[in-house]
């Protein structure tokens, strides 16, 4: 009784004799005899070519065979991105792979992850079926972003986003803010020249300019915030207090422009600067208030001196007026008359004459007087 095994059209045959690779079988029938030590493999060419506990190096040195096989050796360093059809299937990672070619067309790309960058070239779209295997870096409008391989800078990047293949080389990103930023300096200790300490709050706003520079410099903020601490002390130091209390503005101007001198090393650039409070001692506020009553008060006695010298001189000069013209004197008297009439609510007339008559005297007998 022969043995019979058919091939269909989507197999293909391997031929083992004592369990040793012979060739590959085409589709169709074959028989063998009932002591046949022969035996058949089918393979499916819709799947990748596998042999179960056989070596795909048994097989690849067919000729035959190999032209029906499509070969991909992945090495350590890469990945492999297969396609049948055009189509993205599945990503390769180190390995020996191994696929029929006889239905479908099998297309690879390399990734070599030692150039660890994805390429434009990789379609976006195929990024959901590759999670695992890469990583994003992403830099928004407002920032400048910084690539490190391996802990070593390598550029400097803008706004977007960026791919990167997981692989032997470590890939990190730092971003910085491009906007303006302010740097408060709250009860800030500083002793003046003649040994007062006071407590200033300060202000300062700045914004990065060159990234890769200030990505240089090791806890970049805490190093701005010394650097005009050293610039405070060195001016309010030189500053008695009187001084320090007159020249607020001064301190502004004198503190942005050595900020500004040393801005190149810290890679930004300072924008504005300024004293909000100076904090006194309780003991030196007390003096101070002391003194300035002391100077208000002062200065309402001068004004009230120079208002009585210039009514004393207004009513010297108006004397001098009446001596020498009768005619405002009596006018004068006339007004003074009438402010001593509002004031009266009744007149007794006594004797004979008039009103007129006997106010006339009453003026009289006062310049006789007189």
């Amino acid at each position: 009784m022969f043995k019979k095994v058919i091939i269909q059209t989507g197999e293909r045959g391997l031929l083992f004799r004592q369990g040793n690779y012979v060739k590959h079988l085409q589709p169709g029938t074959y028989r063998f005899g009932p002591f046949s030590e022969d035996t058949i493999t089918i393979m499916n060419v819709a799947k990748p070519f596998y042999v179960p506990n056989k070596d795909v190096q048994l097989f690849i040195q067919d000729e035959q065979l190999l032209k029906e096989l499509t070969i991909v050796d992945v090495q350590d360093y890469e990945y492999v991105l297969h396609y049948e059809d055009g189509k993205f299937v599945s990503l390769l990672t180190a390995g020996l792979y191994v696929f029929w070619n006889v239905l479908k067309r099998h297309t690879c790309v390399r990734i070599d992850t030692r150039e660890p960058e994805m390429s434009a070239a990789v379609e976006r779209s195929i990024l959901p079926k590759l999670t695992g295997y890469y990583q994003t870096i992403e830099v928004a409008g407002h920032e400048a972003g910084v690539l490190y391989y391996n802990h070593v800078m390598q550029r400097e990047l803008r706004p977007g986003k960026y791919y990167f293949w997981k692989g032997p080389v470590h890939v990190a990103g730092k971003t910085l803010d491009l906007r303006q930023q302010q740097l408060d300096m709250t009860g800030q200790e500083i002793m003046t020249e003649d040994k007062v300490t006071l407590r200033l709050n300060f202000v300062c706003q700045y914004k990065i300019v060159n990234p890769l520079k200030s990505l240089e410099i090791k806890s970049f903020e805490d190093q701005i915030y010394i650097l005009l601490q050293l610039i405070l002390r060195e001016y309010v130091g030189t500053l008695k207090l009187d001084d320090l209390l007159k020249m607020k503005q001064e301190i502004a101007i004198f503190v942005l422009s050595a900020l500004n001198r040393r801005s190149e090393d810290y890679g930004v650039q300072f924008l504005s600067a300024g004293l909000k409070d100076i904090i006194l001692p309780g003991d030196i506020k007390d003096i101070l208030n002391t003194v300035l009553l002391a100077e208000k008060k002062a200065q309402a006695n001068i004004i009230t001196r120079r208002e009585e010298t210039a009514s004393t001189r207004s009513l010297l000069n108006t004397a001098k007026l009446m001596d020498e013209n009768q005619t405002l004197y009596r006018l004068k008297e006339l007004e003074f008359l009438e402010k001593i009439c509002e004031k009266i609510g009744t007149i007794s007339l006594t004797g004979g004459g008039n009103l007129l008559e006997q106010l006339n005297s009453l003026l009289s007998i006062k310049e006789s007087k007189q």
